[in-house]
């Protein structure tokens, strides 16, 4: 069976580990054939490293050129332009990739959607953490009952992102194109909670700019009420310092307790039931694994399910529809933010400004 050919959108910040996964072998039955870039030197960069691969600097003329020899585009440019490229690639009849968060506004995620649903081409949203060892571990326990009632699920994100990163790209930081910690460096976060706590009722947030000079939040936290009864707390900093400190996720239940810490949810600390399996008491050891970044290790897993989704036709763990429900999460608590009020899903932004556009040169 032939492989599926990938190009990549955008060759920045998180562009290497999508490279590494798809010219290393790691993902059976793919390849990457082109990347783009509107600075092009990045593209170029990676395309002389990796034989076979073309460099372009507009991602139309890649279409015309090699779009025959294309079957999927990743979309890892800034999460303001999520939403068009996408939809310029489903014109394509190619399927498409996006990173986190899939677009900023909930119009622009069923706009990408729509697009893709009327291309027939499938749309995935990239949510690596959902394939760490440890949280596929958890999501285990949970389908399997194993906590009973829920009472308390909360993440915690201390990372340092300083002055030189925001400064790196003219988006960063904007909301516009960006959004603050809620939306970039915490959405992965976001979505482990809401997947395994289940559907949200409200939000209450409160957000503070400390330690750098953008438009948007570098900390905040969040109060959040599920359907089912329990509470939620996401506490999200990029104002951590001298470095990273943890990315981790804790669920309480009346028959058991999970904690997975780390610096990108991929470090069991605590597996605790009140009814024990046999194998339990090996679960912390097995599961300790230090991940090599904040990513983790799951991007050559999520792409391996990619390929295995459109060969075999299989749903994806994670959808256009799947990735809507912790945007919709994210904008509910930048509503609260503005408003100073509690937020009920589902809801109609008003007053959010995550996605609104202002003049910028990206």
């Amino acid at each position: 069976m032939s492989k599926l050919n990938f190009a990549l959108i955008g060759c920045g910040r998180i562009a290497p580990k999508h490279v590494d996964a798809l010219t290393s072998g790691a993902v059976s039955g793919a390849r990457l054939v082109a990347v783009c870039d509107d600075k092009f030197e990045r593209a170029k960069v990676i395309a002389e490293k990796h034989e076979g691969v073309a460099a372009f600097s507009d991602r139309f003329e890649m279409m015309e050129k090699m779009g025959s020899d294309i079957d999927v585009v990743v979309i890892l440019t800034p999460s303001g332009l999520h939403a068009q490229h996408a939809i310029d690639m489903a014109k394509y009849r190619k399927h498409v990739v996006v990173e986190k968060p899939m677009a900023l506004t909930l119009q622009d995620a069923d706009r990408m959607i729509a697009a893709c649903d009327a291309a027939g081409v499938r749309l995935f949203v990239v949510k690596q953490n959902r394939y760490n060892h440890p949280v596929k571990k958890l999501r285990q326990a949970m389908e399997a009952g194993r906590f009973g009632k829920l009472v308390l699920g909360t993440v915690r994100v201390r990372w340092c992102r300083t002055q030189k990163y925001y400064d790196q790209d003219s988006w960063r930081g904007t909301w516009a194109y960006d959004g603050g910690v809620f939306a970039n460096q915490a959405s992965h976060h976001v979505d482990l909670l809401q997947w395994m706590m289940g559907d949200v009722e409200s939000v209450f947030a409160k957000t503070s700019t400390s330690l750098v000079n953008i438009e948007t939040e570098d900390t905040g936290v969040v109060i959040v009420r599920f359907k089912n009864g329990a509470l939620g707390v996401i506490e999200a900093t990029t104002a951590t310092r001298p470095k990273d400190l943890e990315g981790s996720l804790s669920i309480l239940g009346e028959k058991g307790t999970v904690e997975i810490g780390g610096f990108a949810v991929n470090e069991m600390k605590t597996w605790n039931f009140s009814e024990p399996l046999p194998d339990d008491g090996e679960v912390v050891e097995k599961y300790r694994v230090a991940p090599p970044n904040v990513y983790g290790f799951g991007h050559t897993e999520y792409l391996n399910k990619v390929v295995e989704s459109i060969r075999e036709g299989r749903a994806a763990l994670v959808d256009g529809l799947e990735g809507r429900k912790s945007l919709e999460l994210i904008s509910a608590i930048y509503e609260s933010v503005e408003t100073g009020k509690e937020v009920s899903l589902r809801f109609v932004p008003k007053m959010c400004r995550l996605g609104v556009i202002r003049d910028i040169e990206v």
